[in-house]
């Protein structure tokens, strides 16, 4: 799905991870704002990519939930997601995604999920 969005992973480090996507004409809603399903897709690939890094090569992770502030306005969204707290039965990430046009980045959805651990 990222490649078909044209997402990129970006910044990766333990318990961080940023991905990037265009908001190209296929990823646009009706009233051409970039569509809360591109906003969701890469937001929860941040936050579920940057679980793993906390966690045994053995184990994968499950996600829930986003909140949408904004209309994704913009050439590029940026996801940016986090653990906020480790566990061994349950993880807390968040995830912030921003718009970007040229140097401005506006906030325009905030995720915070828990990531249940599962055998890879």
């Amino acid at each position: 799905m990222m490649t078909t969005l044209g997402a990129r992973l970006g910044d990766i480090a333990p318990g961080a991870v940023a991905i990037t996507a265009p908001i190209l004409p296929g990823t646009r809603q009706q009233q051409g704002f970039g569509h809360a399903g591109l906003t969701f897709s890469i937001e929860d690939s941040a936050a579920g990519y940057a679980a793993p890094t906390l966690l045994p090569d053995d184990q994968e992770v499950v996600t829930a939930e986003i909140n949408l502030l904004a209309p994704a306005l913009g050439d590029l969204l940026v996801a940016r997601g986090k653990v906020a707290k480790p566990g061994r039965r349950l993880i807390v990430v968040t995830a912030e995604v921003f718009a970007r046009t040229g140097d401005t980045e506006t906030l325009i959805a905030l995720l915070q999920g828990t990531m249940v651990p599962v055998p890879a």
